[in-house]
């Protein structure tokens, strides 16, 4: 490594990094823990849609403060 690089690694989840893209834009938004949320806990994606894939990805919640939408859940279609 150069020296002007860091020698740690600090993994950011995607409801972390979509957290801090709000904050920059000014949203108070604040990234919940991964399965915490009621809307992670039931599957409410089906394959016998056209339209929704056979698998998805839980990458977690974010709450929103200050805004009409109370919780977003981050998903990756697969």
């Amino acid at each position: 490594m150069h020296d002007s690089e860091s020698d740690t690694f600090h993994p950011v989840n995607k409801n972390e990094e979509y957290s801090e893209m709000l904050k920059k834009i000014g949203i108070d938004a604040k990234a919940n823990p991964i399965d915490t949320d009621d809307t992670e806990k039931e599957n409410f994606y089906s394959r016998h849609y056209s339209n929704t894939p056979v698998m998805v990805t839980n990458h977690g919640t974010i709450t929103l403060k200050g805004s009409n939408i109370d919780v977003v859940q981050i998903i990756q279609k697969g």
